[in-house]
């Protein structure tokens, strides 16, 4: 048994050294080798090609992926730069036309106006110490607006056309018959007390009439509409298209304040009508 098996390794020892002598005979001819690896490599290319195929696609889709984000990121930073420059720029603006309309003597910046008051009330940045005092009228763009309804130091509040609570004496100036302006909460201005058969039409000029020093005569409100309408009695009410842009208002025009000791040098008594 075990002459066997020393025949046998002597068998492998032998073979292994003739293949080692056929090798380095064959040695010089190595391009036979090469071409024979090349030709398998060759063979072997088809069928790991879509495995091949399959990691590139997935490199790209992965790569792409990544730049998508990076880029995403990259567009969300510009958008928060893009609105904080937005509001920096808005709120220089802001700044500016503040003190752009502080430096006009005679107008007041509307500060606030509260929502559940729109049509009644706003307050303006001008007060006593301005000269401005309970029942100053206020205008915008040349027409009456409304009447300073109180004022303290450094602040005053402006009762609107359009309150349902203020109501002003006017004239028509064009067939000169009275009557009284009131709003109706709603952002609406009616001509009342208007007797049936006045001669009145579309497009007549309302002004404030001579009742009082409190509010000077001839403060151009606005102008009738084509819209009437009959209340008890024998009167009309008309609706007035005011000359003032209540539904936009920044800044408002206050007729001279009344003279006194905390008005500002040079700057007291009444201003003349535009």
């Amino acid at each position: 048994m075990t002459e066997k098996h020393l025949e046998k390794e002597w068998i492998h020892g032998l073979i292994s050294i003739i293949a080692s002598m056929l090798l380095l005979a064959a040695a010089p001819k190595r391009h036979i080798f090469r071409g024979a690896a090349d030709f398998v490599g060759e063979l072997l290319r088809y069928p790991e090609y879509p495995a091949v195929a399959a990691e590139q696609t997935a490199r790209r889709i992965s790569f792409w992926f990544s730049e998508k984000s990076a880029l995403q990121d990259r567009l969300d930073i510009l958008e928060e730069e893009n609105v904080r420059l937005r509001l920096a720029w808005s709120m220089g603006s802001i700044r500016r036309l503040q003190d752009e309309l502080d430096r006009f003597y005679g107008y007041g910046r509307v500060t606030l106006r509260e929502p559940l008051s729109w049509w009644s009330e706003v307050r303006i940045n001008r007060g006593t110490k301005d000269g401005v005092f309970s029942g100053t009228p206020v205008l915008h763009n040349g027409y009456l607006a409304g009447r300073v309804s109180s004022s303290e130091d450094g602040y005053s509040w402006v009762e609107l056309l359009t309150s349902s609570s203020l109501m002003v004496p006017v004239v028509i100036e064009e067939t000169r018959d009275l009557g009284v302006v009131a709003g109706d909460g709603e952002g609406g201005v009616w001509l009342l007390y208007v007797p049936e058969g006045r001669s009145l039409a579309e497009g007549m000029e309302v002004k404030t009439a001579m009742v009082s020093e409190a509010l000077p005569p001839g403060i151009p409100v606005g102008k009738l509409s084509s819209e009437s309408r009959k209340t008890g009695g024998a009167y009309l009410e008309w609706k007035v298209l005011p000359g003032a842009d209540l539904s936009k208002l920044y800044a408002l025009q206050v007729l001279g304040g009344i003279p006194g000791e905390n008005a500002p040098p040079g700057k007291t008594g009444r201003s003349t009508l535009p």
